[in-house]
């Protein structure tokens, strides 16, 4: 009998985690479960004490995966295609639950028999092993995993194949001269689209208070407003990687957000959970250097966000009002973190210039997005029919949030605060031809998905706010 015979007369086994797919399905599974009714959190540490089987049964028993949307290593699943079609039996030996891995078996349609956890037996490390070996033999199998739980696996097989190896696995390929399927490995600019980097210019809004006191050259209050950056930066940046693990599914159908690092299996759940307890420290550790009450609103703020991802984002127009309110509390964490006091002006021009910038985001998801009549956003509670009103409560709210803004350059609070008053008037146009800019532009269909981001990158936005902030400037100063 030639190599190749031989090889054909031998099983290849292939773990599923990890090494077909690029995630953890028990992860993606425990996320689905506390999207669909968060209060299934109490009954998981439950569920964890009775054991990993029990675990990964009572999860799977209550959710539905999408094997077609699965981010699958296409190179290793290419392989086991042609090692299939020359004829080699392909088999799935895997610790997910028997009804997930039935439901990837049967997408795939390579499998010819599939070994998978059952109720009160976890099918890993040794426990896989020994299926293995008692339907094939030692060394009547070649086995393809990733992780420390392989291990035993890769003794027991007659060939290893390595795939995306963690650091056990790294060791005994490297020891064992295996074969190794490297895979893409994670980059800076892979942490830096994680954090979502380009989100924090939306926490410069904390520096607002400072600028309309003046208090330019307060070198006590700049600094509180560098922490305060600090704290919201990290919390909103864990804030968004909670919210990509809860929308792993519906990001995986979306036609850009599929290449966010968790949803293309670039990088890994442990990983983002343990970015999350290190971005919740250094927000904490920030604001603990200031006073209570940022706290109080940062604290407010994760609530409210956590809240968000989980359901108020799936709430029709509640999403955009709390939208809004997160943009304004940006302003308050300024003022509670530098002791200024905010006004009712300010607070109601916030909360319809955001309105506005909030419907646009939905106005573009509605537009980018084919529904028939009657059909919802995915993970929204928008319908196709809803797009005119999206857009004219839009214009309005920047109608809106332009004569809260008139009406106060013509208060006394303003002749009083500024020496040049008239200075300020030139705000309101500015305000206009900000909100009615973009709004054109999402009609058009070149609006980027997220208007704060667009006005911050933008050239023309930014110079006309440099001239607002220009003619603010001037307008208080005493000369």
């Amino acid at each position: 009998m030639d190599a190749r015979s031989d090889r054909q007369a031998t099983p290849l086994a292939v773990d599923l985690d990890g090494t077909l797919i690029a995630t953890d399905l028990l992860w993606e599974g425990l996320f689905l479960l506390l999207r669909r009714n968060p209060l299934y959190l109490f009954l998981v540490p439950i569920w964890v004490w009775s054991g990993p089987a029990r675990l990964k049964h009572e999860i799977a028993a209550r959710i539905d995966i999408d094997a077609s949307g699965l981010p699958y290593r296409e190179e290793l699943l290419a392989r086991l295609r042609s090692e299939r079609d020359a004829g080699r039996r392909i088999v799935l030996a895997t610790g997910t639950p028997r009804k997930f891995a039935d439901a990837i078996a049967a997408h795939l349609g390579i499998f010819d028999a599939v070994f998978a956890t059952e109720a009160g037996h976890n099918l890993t490390s040794s426990r896989k092993c020994k299926v293995l070996v008692e339907h094939f033999g030692d060394a009547g199998f070649d086995y393809a995993g990733n992780s420390r739980h392989d291990v035993r696996c890769f003794d027991s097989a007659r060939l290893a194949i390595v795939v995306a190896p963690d650091r056990a696995a790294s060791r005994w390929q490297a020891a064992h001269g295996a074969e190794l399927l490297e895979t893409p490995k994670p980059t800076v600019k892979t942490i830096v689209k994680m954090l979502r980097a380009h989100q924090w210019l939306k926490n410069t809004l904390i520096a607002v208070p400072v600028v309309l006191s003046h208090e330019y050259f307060n070198a006590g209050m700049l600094w509180s407003c560098i922490l305060a950056f600090i704290a919201f930066s990290a919390a909103a940046s864990a804030v968004y990687i909670v919210n990509d693990f809860f929308d792993l599914g519906l990001d995986r159908r979306h036609a850009t957000k599929r290449n966010r690092p968790f949803a293309s299996g670039l990088l890994s759940i442990r990983f983002g959970l343990a970015s999350i307890a290190v971005l919740l420290a250094i927000s904490l550790a920030a604001a603990s250097l200031l006073p209570i009450a940022f706290g109080l609103v940062l604290v407010g703020y994760l609530v409210v966000t956590t809240a968000y991802s989980l359901s108020i984002k799936r709430m029709l127009l509640v999403d955009v009002l709390t939208l809004a309110g997160l943009y304004t509390m940006r302003i308050l964490a300024g003022a509670a973190a530098t002791g200024v006091d905010v006004s009712f002006w300010l607070l109601a021009f916030a909360i319809f210039f955001f309105l506005s910038l909030a419907l646009v985001k939905r106005y573009v998801e509605l537009r980018d997005t084919s529904l028939t009549p009657g059909a919802r956003i995915a993970g929204r509670g928008y319908r196709a029919e809803d797009q005119d009103v999206v857009a004219q409560a839009g214009m309005a709210s920047a109608f809106s949030a332009a004569l809260v803004l008139a009406l106060y350059i013509d208060s006394d609070a303003v002749r009083e605060l500024y020496p040049h008053p008239w200075m300020v008037w030139p705000l309101a146009p500015i305000v206009l031809y900000l909100t009615i800019r973009v709004w054109i532009l999402a009609r058009r269909g070149e609006m980027h998905d997220d208007p704060v981001v667009f006005i911050a990158t933008d050239w023309r936005s930014q110079a006309v706010i440099a001239v607002g902030a220009t003619l603010l400037i001037a307008a208080g100063a005493a000369w």
